[in-house]
């Protein structure tokens, strides 16, 4: 990506230069260890800036070579996957996951104002397209309800170090769905579930199949499911205001030390990394995310071979709901906000800016990780942007909204 003068494209450099005195505030107030922000128009770098710690422990700042944890931002990538199958005529996205897990086979679902999780009746097994848009009736432990409280209680959580991704998925198969496919929107395992689709579909490992037909035609040399070997210490640590669990939503409390350590990098389960976890399992740079990033502004296209056709990428960044999020009933954490906003194909969809109450365009889409992490394409401005730190959970503070909020302000062409 080329280098271009902010005030070339579009910026006024005095407000943009609002980005890094707000970045050093959160590192100030004790809110975040450290960040950088990297800022694309027209496809030509405009901004990057980072400060602050990636290691507090060691005083090893955070840089633009740092890799980090970027959880559900893992989403779009195993999204974009399985669209790649798609267009090769494989499968239909309105296909059944039973046809690839047959443990989905005879699902049953909770029925409607359950308080146990036996209290089910018969389901049809979610589609693909379902699982992507998170209307599958799958969760997560850290949800409200009866089902994630059940997965909070198995501990499925599809982590690094533990088991397979084929093993995790028959445990998920296991379980009531908490709906009726198709019939609300809760933010779930599902892309999770999809990873393992890929890995059926493909003959390939989903490492394997990111690596080879993601990573490699984009140039992503140091994005994976596992740290790579000889990056020394460049592997960021993971903190926490909570007391307890980072990823116990359901149980959080804050108090103490707003950066508490949760996942000191030098023993992180994602050096030693087995599952692939298609939902949350990747770590990477920021200029590695930001390429694919770039990829999806720019209709598919790689340096080394194209990935997905303008026309998929089109599809896959509409609204695939009825409607907004919140019409579709379902408490739930979200990455996102849900008044106004709707859902792609392994992303959110800006459908009525004012409603969302953040500055933003129609067609914005974009999604984040749990450790705070977040990107967003902006199609009518022609903007990518990348976000990295590592504060887990991301609903700790209003950085996406503040961030879009700079951004505009900066943008004055």
């Amino acid at each position: 990506m080329q280098v271009a003068k902010p005030q070339d494209r579009g910026f006024d450099p005095a407000r943009l230069a609002r980005i890094a005195d707000w970045m050093d505030g959160y590192v100030e107030d004790r809110k975040y260890p450290g960040s950088s922000v990297l800022i694309a128009r027209g496809g030509d770098e405009v901004y990057f800036n980072a400060t602050g710690e990636r290691n507090r422990e060691d005083a090893l700042p955070f840089t633009r070579d740092t890799l980090a944890r970027i959880y559900s931002m893992t989403k779009p990538v195993t999204s974009v996957a399985l669209m790649m199958l798609v267009e090769r005529g494989l499968f239909p996205l309105s296909a059944p996951v039973s046809d690839f897990i047959p443990a989905f086979k005879d699902m049953q679902a909770l029925i409607p104002g359950a308080t146990r999780i036996d209290q089910t009746e018969p389901s049809a097994a979610p589609t693909l397209q379902q699982l992507a848009t998170h209307t599958s009736g799958l969760s997560y432990p850290f949800n409200p309800g009866v089902l994630a409280k059940a997965m909070d209680e198995q501990d499925i959580l599809f982590k690094p170090h533990r088991g397979t991704l084929a093993d995790e998925a028959d445990r998920v198969a296991a379980l009531p769905l908490s709906f009726q496919p198709g019939t609300s929107w809760e933010y779930s395992v599902g892309i999770d579930i999809l990873g393992r689709v890929v890995e059926v579909a493909s003959g390939k490992s989903l490492a394997q199949f990111f690596e080879e037909e993601i990573f490699a035609p984009l140039g992503m040399t140091e994005t994976g499911f596992r740290v790579p070997e000889g990056v020394g210490d460049r592997f960021a640590s993971l903190y926490t205001p909570l007391t307890g669990d980072a990823m116990a939503l359901n149980s959080a409390a804050t108090g103490g030390d707003s950066l508490r350590l949760t996942d000191r990098a030098g023993k992180s389960p994602f050096e030693i990394a087995t599952l692939h976890s298609g939902g949350g399992g990747l770590v990477g740079t920021i200029d590695d995310y930001m390429k694919f990033v770039e990829m999806l502004r720019s209709g598919g296209a790689a340096a080394g071979g194209r990935i997905l056709s303008p026309s998929t990428l089109e599809f896959m960044m509409r609204n695939h709901l009825p409607g907004d999020i919140a019409s579709m009933g379902q408490r739930s954490f979200a990455e996102q906000p849900m008044e106004g906003m709707g859902f792609g194909i392994g992303g959110s969809v800006v459908l009525e800016s004012g409603r969302t109450g953040v500055p933003s365009n129609v067609g914005d889409f974009s999604w984040g990780g749990m450790a705070s992490t977040f990107f967003w394409i902006d199609r009518v401005l022609d903007v990518s942007v990348v976000f990295f730190t590592q504060l887990a959970p991301s609903s700790s503070y209003p950085s996406r909204a503040e961030l879009k909020a700079l951004l505009h302000g900066a943008i004055v062409e």
